[in-house]
């Protein structure tokens, strides 16, 4: 079972800055709540090229990846065809798709909207309790739209249909080691590395007047031993810490 998931956030706004990202704290919580976490996060504009490429590499790895917009049916929502492209698929109606933006709209779903039921072949559909237009899934990606308000029930749909949750959550403990610049405290963290491999430490140095490294360990489970073994050694080589 993957515990690890990739994001992909795809929207002009977001790197112009007309729009502030919302999806990338749902994501932490709604994995880290299940056992789970993220292992990598890409905002992309909406360029065919970009999109294609980055979309083509990541369906060439096993880590299942979220990627919410660009499906929609305007000129500038090009999710749908790339990742049709990257898959090396046509863009197929869906019938399913099909059925549910015509109950959806009935005669004003052409010319337009129907395009939304233009699917990369061999996709399945993700349902969309918001207004009953679907994403779909392709390659181990779940393609949602750029709305919230769509993507989160449909993000907590795929993880229960298809992601049972991994168990222990991730815990983290640290310390605030003071007068000791980073280079002083790596060969505490390749002992805690040798000595308890499931365990992950790290160091983040906070600058300013009374800066000081945070020193501390992430892991599943009871880590409890880890975080003694970390002040242990502070303590062995007078390091000081609170």
């Amino acid at each position: 079972m993957n515990n690890s998931f990739g994001l992909i956030i795809v929207g002009d706004e977001l790197l112009l800055g007309d729009r502030e990202d919302r999806h990338l704290a749902f994501f932490r919580r709604l994995l880290g709540r299940r056992g789970q976490g993220l292992q990598r996060c890409w905002v992309l504009p909406d360029e065919r090229g970009s999109l294609i490429e980055h979309l083509r590499f990541s369906m060439a790895q096993a880590l299942p990846v979220f990627v919410c917009g660009g499906i929609g049916a305007t000129p500038d929502d090009l999710t749908r065809d790339c990742a049709a492209a990257a898959a090396g698929v046509p863009l197929k109606p869906h019938p399913e798709a099909v059925a549910l933006i015509e109950e959806r709209f009935g005669e004003a779903a052409y010319p337009t909207r129907i395009q939304m039921a233009l699917l990369p072949q061999g996709a399945d559909i993700i349902p969309n309790p918001y207004n009953r237009i679907p994403g779909f899934s392709l390659n181990g990606h779940y393609f949602l739209p750029g709305f919230p308000e769509m993507a989160w029930p449909m993000a907590e749909w795929v993880m229960e249909r298809f992601h049972p949750a991994a168990g222990e959550q991730l815990s983290e403990r640290s310390v605030r080691v003071i007068d000791t610049p980073e280079s002083g405290l790596v060969g505490i963290m390749e002992l805690l590395n040798e000595r308890f491999p499931a365990v992950k430490p790290y160091s983040l140095p906070r600058l300013g007047g009374n800066g000081y490294v945070e020193l501390g360990i992430r892991g599943r489970g009871d880590i409890s031993m880890a975080f003694t073994a970390l002040k242990e050694a502070l303590q062995a080589q007078r390091i000081p810490f609170r």
